[in-house]
């Protein structure tokens, strides 16, 4: 049997957290994407008051997902071959200088478009030394055997960052103001800074898996990775997959949230606007729950598939809603979708990845799901400039659609042998 297979048969509910470092680390992690969210949700508001520019608002998205598509696979070859808590780390401090350099242009009112492009590429900098490192930190808290479990609660608890940032953000820019809530806003990085320095897992606690023989050497290496795991089909077709919805949809509609608010009729910084931000989040939160407590949806090349369909679906019809109750309905299932599938494609990838080169790949994979991303600032932001961000959602959805279509039928094509 398979390593997938075994995984993914395991009937125990929140595995991972029986583990006591990975409690740890679920809290801290979600924190931390708490205080990334916080900074999203004052900042993107603060941009779109200032300069209501959609074309910066995809400038966003590309700033933020750049650094994945370009290096990713070098960051998970330096998380193979060194400690993937001091890059974390480093990552922390890294989203604490962006968020005090916005509380004090803020506080300043100097802010300029050029300021803001510097400070929105550090972050995406920052995302991309915290993304493949903190999936190997994952491996090294519980092993392999309760993986599958640890990978969807790493999952939620990102989504549970997601889903408090907004409503968070909402009440600091109330009670402090924008300039003085992100400031605030960079204390929430420190407690995944402190339990990193002395947690006992990284290279020097691991057991029988010897570091890669040497480092990257350019583009080739990227090249031999691809040609290594090509034999395996559960890890290319759910790159692609995570990569097709990447580049199509994820995260260029949300950096695009005000519009979006401002054309169901909300145009103050207040509760209804933190709503629609967080309502994807609590989706995606309900389906983390679902998923590892019920045992529904189990990891299949298949079932991504059709989650993935379904939530294009949802994802266009929220682009032509005009009523707020159902924009915040559709936003909610989007999420519940959204990380039913690609938490999918991120558990079959990382459980079939080879344990000498798993950084390499799941920095291809983040290559593919994370860097693709910024091509949705392209589809969604800076086409929406010109057509408007409504009917450029909707466009790329249904060219995700088809898309997915066309992958699932080359997944379930060889259906025997990929468990579909």
């Amino acid at each position: 049997m398979s390593t997938t297979a075994q995984s993914t048969n395991n009937p125990k509910a929140f595995a991972a957290l029986r583990v006591p470092g990975f409690r740890i680390y679920f809290i801290v992690s979600a924190l931390a994407m708490m205080a990334d969210s916080i900074e999203h949700a004052i900042s993107y508001w603060i941009l779109y008051q200032k300069f209501q520019s959609p074309a910066l608002g995809g400038f966003a998205a590309l700033s933020h997902w750049l650094p994945f598509l370009f290096f990713s696979v070098y960051s998970g070859a330096l998380a193979d071959r060194f400690d993937p808590r001091r890059l974390i780390q480093i990552g922390m401090a890294m989203f604490m200088a962006v968020s005090i350099g916005w509380g004090v242009l803020f506080i300043t009112d100097t802010l300029q478009v050029w300021h803001a492009m510097v400070l929105l590429t550090v972050h995406g900098f920052a995302g991309v030394l915290w993304g493949p490192s903190s999936q190997l930190l994952i491996h090294d808290i519980v092993g392999p055997q309760q993986l599958h479990s640890a990978v969807r609660l790493n999952s939620t608890s990102r989504t549970l960052g997601l889903v408090a940032g907004p409503a968070v953000g909402a009440i600091l820019m109330l009670a402090m103001g924008p300039a003085w809530g992100i400031l605030f806003n960079a204390l929430i990085y420190v407690p995944m800074i402190y339990w990193l320095w002395k947690a006992p897992y990284g290279p020097k606690f691991r057991v029988g898996i010897p570091p890669p023989p040497r480092a990257m050497r350019g583009l080739s290496d990227i090249v031999s990775t691809i040609r290594e795991i090509a034999g395996k089909p559960a890890i290319v077709s759910m790159t692609l997959l995570a990569g097709g919805a990447s580049f199509f949809i994820a995260g260029g509609y949300s950096a695009q949230m005000p519009e979006f608010a401002h054309g169901l009729g909300h145009t103050e910084a207040d509760f209804s606007y933190s709503m629609l931000l967080a309502a994807d989040g609590l989706g995606a939160l309900v389906a983390g729950v679902l998923l590892e407590s019920g045992g529904w949806l189990r990891a299949k090349p298949r079932t991504a598939c059709v989650l993935a369909l379904v939530w294009c679906v949802a994802m266009a019809s929220f682009a032509a809603t005009h009523w707020y109750p159902l924009a915040l309905g559709l936003l909610f299932i989007a999420g519940f979708l959204e990380l039913s599938f690609f938490a999918m494609s991120q558990t079959l990838v990382q459980l079939e990845a080879p344990a000498h080169m798993r950084g390499r790949v799941i920095g291809l994979f983040s290559m593919a799901s994370g860097g693709l991303r910024a091509f949705s600032g392209v589809t969604i932001g800076i086409v929406g400039g010109i057509i408007g961000i409504h009917w450029s959602l909707v466009i790329a959805a249904m060219a995700l659609f088809t898309v997915v279509s066309t992958l699932m039928a080359f997944v379930l094509r060889p259906a025997g042998t990929q468990g579909g």
